[in-house]
């Protein structure tokens, strides 16, 4: 050859070998990038909640004689506030000045002093007055703009409600709560431990005349045991109380002029004082606080299926402090809960996720503290009388490993279970973001989905590469190829507006058919053996004898179709639908896995097929015909040459198809009912990963839990796809070292 062909050529490969080398990495890079950038976005989940020092600065107002009873902070975390004995709420404005304002509440009585004040719902406090006397007081911040631009706040205390002193016994403790409707509801404690139940309910006629009742009675069902804690539902129609042995009770008030004892029991094995009790945002679940720095939360559960009414059980137990617990305020945005033990020192936990997410402790112990109604300040005094201010960044306190791959007891459910429900209507909803059912439903889809493909798709290919006609395999193989072309919106389209309601009406025939099919086949196949014999039939050519099985096919599809409803009137009574729910408890859905098995199967045969057909027409000739030389049938040669020696091709192609099936998009998107359930029955439903991500990604908010646990899904994704890949790979390396590279 001449010397410079040569040379061109050589360098024709060194430029193809460089240029392929530098390819192959970029893919690589580009790959490791794309999991590289998902994962930084899913990757602050697991970061623990954080503070920020805003300022500190000395209470003037600060002085044993008047001391502090209660505090509070604003949603900008500009303004926080104290009250103080004298009934003086003073607000701050660390930014600009000691004291920005001094608001006096009008006593009930003259001279009257606050003993205490519960904080609750927001800027809402209970004032009890040391007459026995209390009122509801809320604090109200307006925003106005001046001319410059600049926001200002005005601060002003609005009063909902009065209840005077009872006419007999000295007030320990008490509540007050407005419902929504306008109805007022007082819980006081009396020095001899009983309990007293003010209401004052107005209602209004069909003719628009107000009329108003009060109601005033005391509560039975105490245990001879002293009341440490009470706690009442925002609208007051729950009551909860703890006392000094450890006894749990709760108490319905919903009816106007009635209570009802709901739970009477013990909290813990120890019988340890209950110190402080806290209903958490959404008034379903209570915060117990104890005498040896326990945090636990309980809400109503049906403990059997029995049983009518709910009773309360403990759910999440939180992290301990080293001392007991001396309050506990909930967060007004999520599920959080900040409590401080005797010993001043914060803890912030999550309920759902039984995540603690910080601690807080200062050189002094801390006397109050309080949240911003946003969640994203902290206010406290400790005892020299300095302020603390801090902004805490707590953005994913909802998201653990348990809330993500296990069992979270959530409210009103009677167990913990393996839920996705991201969103709802109510603010207080719990976010239910479990990947396990989602991936649990990628591997089910895909499961039946392969059930279908994989023997139609190598059945097919053996047929067509070793007994069919050749011009057969050029007409087939194409047609299947062109398979592949479909787009899968249109798949999908399909299988959820015309094969899902023609399925709903005949699943019975579907059943009849899969015993008539291989029937009716297993005959035709006997019949053929004797038919054959004569002259006619032998004019048929090789490879086409499957067009004789073409009618036998639609006759028994025919048949299947006919005796359909003749089947589900005797066996299932008519309905199957009905029966199916009645005797198994299980709902056919309309879009279920069985429609998922043949739009999905559709998608992925053409691959198995192209790539099985290809592996098994590229064995060496040579092979066949030497296992045909030495007496081996035609079926025989393939099953033990044929098969073995393409069984790396096939099986490359099975693993491609499978991973086809798990990143399928839009055809389970359309073609399920997107139920995130754990049941394998090919009656309902499912949600994977992939439609998932589809589904909720346009809604999520940016950088919010659901947005990174989004992010979090396509990790796994990406994960489950490069180990399946890679042990694919694996297996197909030891399989053509066993039989042979072709």
């Amino acid at each position: 050859m001449n010397r410079k062909v040569l040379k061109r050529i050589k360098r024709r490969d060194r430029i193809a070998r460089y240029v392929i080398t530098v390819g192959g990495m970029a893919i690589i890079f580009s790959v490791i990038l794309i999991l590289f950038l998902i994962a930084r976005v899913a990757f602050p989940l697991f970061q623990g909640a954080r503070t920020e020092m805003v300022t500190q600065f000395p209470l003037p107002s600060s002085t044993p004689a008047v001391p502090l009873v209660a505090a509070g902070l604003d949603d900008y975390r500009e303004h926080p506030f104290v009250f103080d004995r004298d009934g003086v709420v003073r607000f701050y404005s660390p930014h600009e000045g000691p004291v920005a304002t001094e608001l006096r509440l009008q006593p009930p009585v003259p001279s009257a002093r606050v003993r205490s004040v519960e904080r609750f719902a927001g800027l809402s406090f209970g004032v009890l007055w040391d007459d026995g006397s209390q009122t509801l007081e809320q604090v109200h911040f307006t925003s106005s703009f001046d001319e410059h631009g600049k926001r200002e706040q005005d601060q002003q205390v609005v009063r909902l409600a009065s209840f005077p002193p009872p006419l007999s016994g000295t007030v320990k403790l008490s509540l007050v709560r407005v419902s929504e409707d306008g109805r007022q509801t007082q819980v006081t404690l009396l020095n001899d431990g009983s309990l007293l139940v003010r209401q004052h309910v107005e209602s209004e006629d069909l003719f628009g005349n107000l009329s108003a009742e009060s109601h005033e009675f005391a509560l039975s069902g105490q245990p001879d045991e002293e009341i440490a804690a009470l706690a009442l539902s925002g609208g007051g129609n729950t009551l909860y109380a703890g006392t000094d042995q450890g006894t749990l009770l709760r108490w319905d008030l919903s009816e106007p002029g009635a209570a009802e004892l709901r739970d009477r029991l013990p909290a813990f094995p120890d019988r340890r004082a209950i110190t402080v009790l806290a209903l958490v945002f959404g008034d379903v679940s209570l915060a117990v606080g104890d005498a040896k720095g326990g945090v636990s939360t309980w809400f109503p559960v049906r403990v059997n299926a029995e049983e009518e009414g709910k009773h309360l059980q403990r759910i999440h137990t939180l992290t301990s402090h080293k001392s007991a617990v001396k309050s506990i305020y909930p967060s007004l945005r999520d599920k959080s809960l900040v409590s401080m033990d005797v010993e001043g020192v914060l803890h912030l936990d999550h309920m759902t996720s039984e995540r603690h997410l910080l601690s807080i402790e200062t050189d002094t112990p801390l006397l109050l503290s309080s949240l911003s109604p946003d969640g994203r300040g902290l206010f406290a005094v400790d005892a020299s009388g300095m302020a603390h201010l801090w902004e805490v960044h707590n953005p994913h306190p909802e998201v653990s490993l348990k809330t993500l791959f296990g069992k979270v007891w959530y409210e009103g459910y009677d167990a913990p279970a393996y839920m996705w429900q991201s969103s709802a209507a109510t603010d207080d909803f719990e976010p239910k973001m479990s990947l396990t059912p989602l991936i649990f439903g990628t591997i089910k889809g895909t499961f039946y989905a392969m059930l279908f493909a994989v023997p139609l798709a190598i059945l097919g290919a053996i047929y067509t590469s070793q007994f069919g006609n050749p011009r057969l395999r050029g007409i087939v193989k194409p047609a299947v190829e062109v398979m592949a072309a479909i787009p899968s919106v249109i798949i999908g389209f399909l299988a959820a507006l015309w094969f899902a309601p023609l399925l709903e009406k005949s699943v019975p025939a579907l059943f009849v058919s899969l015993a008539f099919v291989p029937l009716f086949l297993l005959l035709a196949i006997v019949a053929w053996q004797f038919i054959c014999k004569y002259p006619l039939c032998k004019k048929l050519d090789r490879g086409f004898e499957f067009l004789l099985l073409a009618p036998v096919l639609v006759a028994a599809v025919f048949c299947a179709i006919q005796l359909g409803p003749v089947a589900e009137s005797m066996f299932f009574g008519g309905n199957f639908q009905l029966w199916l729910f009645g005797e198994t408890g299980t709902r056919y859905d309309a879009r279920n896995n069985i429609i998922i098995a043949f739009a999905l199967g559709f998608a992925v045969i053409p691959i198995i097929f192209t790539m099985a057909e290809d592996a098994l027409s590229n064995v060496p000739p040579s092979l066949k015909a030497a296992s045909l030389a030495l007496g081996a049938s035609r079926w025989q040669t393939v099953w033990r040459v044929i098969l073995p020696s393409g069984s790396p091709g096939i099986f490359a192609g099975t693993m491609i198809g499978f991973g086809r099936a798990i990143g399928e998009t839009m055809i389970v998107l359309m073609a399920t009912g997107n139920t995130a359930i754990m049941d394998w029955s090919i009656f309902n439903g499912m949600r994977p990963l992939s439609s998932n991500i589809a589904v909720e990604i346009p809604e999520a908010p940016v950088d919010g839990s659901l947005y990174r646990v989004l992010f979090l899904s396509a990790v796994i994704l990406f994960v489950m796809t490069f180990v399946l890949n890679t042990v694919a790979e694996l297996v197909r390396q030891r399989l053509r070292n066993k039989y042979g590279r072709f």
